[in-house]
């Protein structure tokens, strides 16, 4: 399997080679266009240079990339948008929890056909967002969260529990400090019923209480991708929480880290494409998620962009090694819900148990 390295890259010029590809579409694609929104800077530079042109060359339908952030400020700017009559674009990738804000406002999007995008029945019915006026989002891909450790310094885990022993593990975990960055999910993952314990206030508060056990453990609370990545490089931490898909790459450039998927499993984020209601490409729309869908294409983004598959391994055709750097098995699904309409009183526990003794 090729490694794949982010900083070449970006480093090879992929705005290049994808207008490289457009100027040689067949006249038919200037007939028919979608404008599709996608994270900015690494990751659209790599659907411009990997998706969109085997799109265009399977269906003559030609792609515009429009970059959006990966926040709820983009909910905002087609709030915005729409209440003006505009469509930044037809097709936007939105995260579970901004999917749920659209979904609750109303007016923003206009339901799939899915029997236009048969491909994606391939899917697992999870990643298929249905609201009562029809599906709103189909996925698009995800990615994981998961435990990692230094391989030098500790035996692999088989449990998320074994983080809270400290005769192994006192002062050594590096976790990140925000409220909602699944490490509750983990821990009702791990000790409670899952996404039930966050229906009560009762039950989150016993999720950061048990969190709370572990702080002796952790020697740092990141907020910044690079924090950890620098801590497990220097050997400051042997543990915690960190992105399977960089733990992988920092792995295969030869660092002390190894990323595991424990019983319990690990958190699993994805994004749905999602059409804009003022849009007047549900044709095309339907025909890129189609295209989207399809495993060869799920293998595609996996292979190019380290992105993880919305099916199961045996779909397509990833090898176990493959597979293994950027997906795995069993996946924890975090109450996204519940940290919406929870936000305040979640976030104000969890800041109070950081801050305290």
């Amino acid at each position: 399997m090729t490694k794949l390295n982010r900083r070449t890259l970006l480093k090879t010029g992929a705005a290049g080679l994808a207008a490289s590809s457009v100027l040689g579409t067949p006249l038919i694609a200037q007939t028919r266009s979608l404008k599709i929104g996608s994270y900015g800077g690494y990751f659209e530079d790599s659907f411009k240079e990997f998706v969109y042109p085997s799109f265009t060359d399977a269906t003559g339908i030609a792609v515009e990339s429009v970059t959006q952030p990966n926040s709820t400020d983009w909910l905002v700017t087609m709030q915005q948008a729409t209440a003006a009559g505009s469509v930044p674009a037809d097709l936007s990738l939105y995260a579970r929890d901004t999917l749920i804000k659209a979904s609750r406002i109303g007016g923003l999007l206009k339901p799939l056909n899915l029997s236009a995008m048969p491909a994606a029945g391939n899917l697992d019915p999870y990643f298929v967002f249905e609201a009562p006026e029809g599906a709103l989002g189909v996925g698009a891909m995800s990615w994981f969260t998961a435990m990692v450790i230094n391989p030098g310094e500790v035996d692999v885990p088989a449990s998320w529990a074994d983080f809270w022993d400290s005769s192994i593990y006192e002062a050594s975990l590096g976790l990140s400090r925000n409220y909602n960055s699944q490490f509750l999910d983990i821990v009702a993952a791990t000790f409670f019923d899952g996404e039930e314990t966050f229906k009560t206030d009762e039950g989150i508060l016993a999720l950061i209480e048990k969190a709370a056990e572990i702080k002796p453990n952790v020697a740092l609370w990141w907020s910044a991708e690079s924090q950890m990545e620098q801590s497990m490089k220097n050997g400051d931490v042997i543990g915690g929480q960190y992105y399977l898909d960089v733990a992988n790459l920092m792995a295969a450039d030869g660092f002390p880290i190894k990323p595991v998927f424990p019983k319990e499993g690990n958190p699993q984020d994805y994004g749905s494409w999602c059409l804009s209601s003022l849009s007047d490409k549900a044709d095309e729309a339907a025909e890129f998620i189609n295209f989207s869908s399809d495993p060869a294409t799920q293998a595609l983004m996996s292979r190019k962009i380290g992105t993880a598959p919305l099916l199961d391994q045996s779909k397509t055709d990833l090898t176990d090694e493959e597979f293994a750097f950027v997906s795995g098995t069993p996946s924890i699904r975090p109450a996204y819900e519940a940290y919406l309409d929870k936000e305040t009183f979640i976030k104000e526990s969890w800041d109070k148990m950081l801050a305290g003794a």
